[in-house]
């Protein structure tokens, strides 16, 4: 799910929209990642020209689950911005809730190199006695054999690694790689901006 301003106008969004602006890059993200505009027609923004009052939609909802619920509240909760304050409820399975919650993992990166060799001895000698599967294997035993690995690398890990318990808040997608797309994603947003400026001000001489 997404939401929030996102300060771009769209006839995909906005009936009253005329003329498109910063639109593209979040068109394409919907369509990339499939998600559906659950706003209804009603504005979500208000503002000033002269004497004329402008109505826009450039808050979204956008999702691809559905929503039980969106409603624009009213004026009981307005807070003195020129935005609407929008509603949303969709429904939560509290016990996949509570399972990411519980969630374990290990900062493998934080491993030395004597922790990583621990881990090597131990895992090496817990699978010593264990006997390998050859090209006459079931299909159970190599399912055996899976959960076996799969069981044992958690204790290996349990034991020469840090654990860390991943929640909710927890932000362990911001790494050093997202720092750079950021700004990628600041630049390109900024020229395709120049560019439906550009182009908006050649359809004007053209007029």
């Amino acid at each position: 799910m997404l939401a929030g301003d996102f300060n771009a106008h769209s006839k995909r969004w906005d009936p009253r929209c005329t003329e498109p602006r910063d639109a593209v890059f979040w068109e394409d993200i919907i369509d990339e990642n499939g998600l559906e505009i659950r706003n209804d027609d009603r504005a979500t923004h208000y503002w000033k020209r002269g004497d004329l009052e402008v109505k826009s939609v450039i808050d979204l909802t956008l999702a691809n689950r559905r929503i039980r619920k969106w409603t624009i509240l009213a004026e009981n909760h307005a807070t003195g911005s020129d935005h609407e304050v929008i509603e949303w409820e969709v429904d939560v399975d509290t016990q996949e809730e509570a399972d990411h919650e519980r969630v374990v993992g290990w900062n493998l990166a934080a491993m030395t190199e004597e922790d990583e060799e621990a881990a090597k001895k131990l895992w090496m000698e817990l699978a010593k006695e264990r006997a390998h599967l050859d090209a006459a294997c079931t299909e159970d035993e190599v399912e055996q054999e899976a959960t076996w690995c799969q069981e044992t690398l958690s204790k290996v890990l349990d034991i020469t690694a840090k654990k860390i318990r991943i929640c909710a808040k927890s932000k362990r997608w911001w790494n050093g790689d997202i720092k750079p797309r950021k700004k990628a994603l600041r630049q390109e947003k900024r020229r395709r901006g120049r560019h439906s400026e550009g182009a908006a001000r050649a359809n004007t001489d053209l007029q």
